[in-house]
């Protein structure tokens, strides 16, 4: 199988993980009332529009945004790769992609800025409903201070993340490339689970996303639990649900065949480790030196850089199957 691709088509638990992993973020809060629906034809966004967020709020925006302001990781993502690149004033401090965010204004993390939000001037905030907790109060400011903010959903799938690239390219007045963004994606996907369809013998995966206190992982309606099921293979923690603890134990007992780590880019040696683990040399994944490093970012983030993620799962996994 070829090499996996570069998006080319369009221009461009939680805090713990908020922490260590580069600004990700995790699963987090129950699903919002109602987002906004993704229009069934594609075509250039009518301004004014109104749209309803993922806090029930109905947003007004009455022209185009000319500047923008993303809260978190995955909505940065999807404006760069929307084209929205040259319109974005403010980014999260955990904006790590595209090497352009990197010289945009910061406006902090979970616990915002709203002094500085204001002082950019936006006609848009895109904020994120997992930040909601702990920042509807600086929310609600930069509301009273006459300022749009969404709030975008929370994604827990591929389809929802595609619903997302949809509902900010019907905010920004790209819809067009929202489309074709998302159009390519689901080739993407379909062509790995075409790939994985040949796959005689699912393996079992384990998937660490913590290491310290606990062992963290990601049972059933997580990303990397949606990927595994894409390639064929099984959740050695599938009966559990998010993002949870596992002991040690349950792990060896599982047994997993492969062991697949997000550890890799802040954890030094974060792959012998594990196979250092009391217990672990009896496991599978141990045995036959099938332990390996995903980039965190990629498999967790929900944007555009989630079909390099699952290729990069699917590499790991089978990479037999999945060859460069």
């Amino acid at each position: 199988m070829k090499k996996f691709w570069k998006f080319g088509a369009s221009a461009g638990v939680a805090a713990m993980l908020l922490a260590g992993c580069g600004g990700q973020e995790a699963p987090a809060g129950e699903n919002a009332e109602t987002p906004a629906d993704p229009p069934k034809e594609v075509a250039e966004t009518e301004f004014p529009v109104t749209m309803k967020d993922a806090m029930g709020e109905e947003v007004v925006i009455e022209e185009e945004p000319k500047a923008i302001v993303s809260m978190v990781p995955s909505n940065t993502e999807i404006a760069y790769e929307l084209g929205l690149g040259e319109k974005m004033v403010g980014v999260s401090d955990f904006d790590n992609y595209p090497e352009e965010a990197a010289t945009v204004e910061k406006i902090g993390g979970q616990e915002f800025n709203v002094e500085k939000i204001i002082s950019l001037q936006p006609d848009l905030v895109l904020a994120h409903e997992s930040g909601v907790g702990v920042g509807e109060a600086g929310l609600q400011q930069l509301r009273d201070a006459g300022i749009k903010v969404y709030v975008v959903q929370e994604a827990q799938s591929f389809d929802e993340v595609y619903d997302t690239m949809t509902i900010i390219g019907q905010a920004t007045g790209t819809m067009q490339e929202a489309d074709a963004l998302v159009s390519e994606m689901e080739a993407q996907v379909d062509e790995i689970e075409e790939q994985a369809g040949k796959i005689e013998e699912p393996k079992k995966v384990f998937v660490e996303v913590g290491s310290d206190p606990e062992i963290y992982t990601t049972g059933s309606g997580t990303f990397m639990d949606e990927m595994l099921d894409i390639i064929n293979a099984e959740n050695a923690a599938g009966d559990l649900e998010g993002w949870v603890s596992m002991d040690p134990e349950a792990i060896v007992e599982a047994n997993p065949d492969v062991i697949v780590s997000t550890e890799g880019a802040y954890v030094p040696d974060a792959v012998e480790k594990i196979k250092a683990r009391s217990g672990f040399a009896e496991v599978t994944a141990v045995k036959e030196d099938a332990v390996y490093n995903v980039d965190s970012d990629k498999v967790t983030r929900s944007g555009p850089r989630l079909t390099e993620g699952l290729m990069e799962m699917a590499q790991a996994v089978y990479p037999e199957v999945f060859s460069e």
